[in-house]
């Protein structure tokens, strides 16, 4: 069966009081239609059809892609009216029809929707609420059989009663939604052209009307202003959470974790409170995350342990490692197995050899640290010349003394050593201890200043 899919994504979301288009505002990191888009991937349709309007060429930029067509709605006349902009456009034999702002739609509900389509019945996707104030209404007779659907501010007060609403999204025979859409009429409260009113002419030309009910309503809520915004937030944290827990990963509270990006997680994985991981994260058996950290496409080998306040980007941990807390691994860093880096160390293009060890107050930039050499604290390579970039070269067992300043292009052998407190500005041979201060010198019988 093949398909299009349209997405609507031309409304301004004035309640949102941004100069940013609704469907560009973020969930989980991802604008709302951004989630739209890849949820509508997995079906592996035809084509996705983006029906733009108030920012278009913002969004356009946002959201380019090869498998994405964007369609501008120059008016926003209705739901009805943007579903038509994009009519020339659909060669599949069925349409879908999805909204940028409702974002935590899921695929597998959409499949289930799908399944109820023929070239005899168009889907619609429905839910029940307890109060579905400005939802329109599924009207049914007797005998269940879908009618029409009437909107909120055009049902009747009996109508209003109806507890079943329509999403808005729902599928249907091009060639037979191609009519409909030639046919809808802006006589209502709103003046517009309700995609809704194609219930009714498929009804009339004798289509049945098959529904799927959504399980999770917030699934299909829209997000309209902040406050809704923040409650999908939240939403698809839970949602994320339960998922991570149902593979194995102990979250000491749910309720403080967020997830912007996808992980893939092994057995035995315990994450504590406030982590935030983002982009693409790999999480490996036996791994532990202290609170408050954030984890930036990145990889955590089994038994790595990240501790408190740590901020990892681009950076693979190896088996065992760990770093922390305060820690900063930059894009580019590599822990060997063991390794080891303390507080307020920031490591950055650099790889930390086979236990290796950078225990506090450190910088190393553009760096190889051969196994099991020790970095003493307040040391820092110069990599940078305001220009350009050079690299610093640690053989095996190399000691570096505290408070040392590592003036690269620079190559230390194994077993070297520098003395605390030295500025290396040349290479150091294998086993060597090399010292670069200035001489002390004792003043007898000196008198500190008084005041006058």
């Amino acid at each position: 069966m093949s398909l299009d899919i349209v997405i609507l994504a031309a409304g301004q979301g004035t309640r949102m009081r941004s100069a940013l288009p609704k469907v560009l505002h973020p969930i989980a990191g991802l604008s709302m239609l951004g989630h739209v888009v890849q949820t509508a991937r997995l079906l592996k349709p035809d084509s996705i059809q983006v029906v733009i309007g108030h920012g278009a060429q913002l969004v356009r930029e946002m959201l380019a892609a090869d498998d994405v067509n964007f369609v501008v709605q120059h008016e926003q006349l209705g739901t009805g009216h943007a579903v038509a902009q994009a009519v020339t456009h659909l060669k599949a034999d069925n349409t879908l029809v999805l909204y940028g702002d409702v974002p935590l739609i899921e695929a597998v509900t959409l499949e289930s929707l799908m399944k109820q389509l023929s070239d005899q019945s168009m889907a619609l996707l429905t839910v029940n609420l307890d109060n579905p104030a400005g939802y329109g209404r599924i009207v049914r007779n007797v005998d269940g059989v879908v009618q029409a659907i009437v909107e909120h501010k055009d049902a009747s007060p009996e109508q209003l009663k109806i507890c079943e609403g329509n999403t808005g999204i729902l599928a249907a025979p091009r060639v037979a939604l191609t009519d409909w859409l030639s046919r809808l009429s802006n006589s209502n409260a709103q003046g517009e052209y309700y995609l809704t009113d194609i219930i009714a002419m498929a009804v009339a030309d004798g289509l049945s009307v098959n529904t799927e009910t959504a399980v999770d309503a917030m699934e299909v809520q829209g997000a309209n202003d902040r406050l809704q915004l923040s409650e999908l937030e939240r939403h698809y944290q839970q949602r994320a959470a339960r998922r991570l827990m149902a593979q194995g990963v102990t979250l000491l509270d749910p309720a403080r974790f967020d997830l912007r990006g996808e992980v893939s997680v092994g057995r035995d994985v315990v994450i504590d409170i406030n982590v935030i991981l983002e982009g693409q994260v790999e999480i490996a058996d036996n791994v532990s995350i202290g609170p408050n950290c954030v984890i930036k496409n990145s990889i955590l080998r089994a038994g790595a342990v990240i501790k408190a306040n740590s901020h990892l980007e681009g950076a693979d941990v190896g088996e065992g490692a760990d770093c922390g807390p305060f820690a900063r691994l930059r894009p580019g860093t590599v822990l060997a197995a063991r390794a080891h880096v303390g507080n307020f160390v920031e490591l950055k293009n650099t790889r930390l050899g086979e236990a290796a060890k950078a225990g506090h107050l450190t910088y190393l930039g553009d760096t190889e640290v051969g196994a099991r050499s020790n970095i003493g604290a307040g040391t820092i390579t110069c990599n940078y010349d305001g220009v350009n970039k050079s690299k610093t070269i640690m053989g095996e067992d190399v000691f570096i003394g505290s408070n040392s300043s590592l003036v690269a292009p620079l190559h230390l052998g194994d077993g070297s050593t520098t003395g605390a407190g030295s500025t290396i500005t040349t290479d150091v041979p294998a086993h060597a201890l090399a010292v670069g201060r200035g001489r002390q010198r004792n003043l007898e019988g000196w008198a500190r200043p008084k005041k006058r």
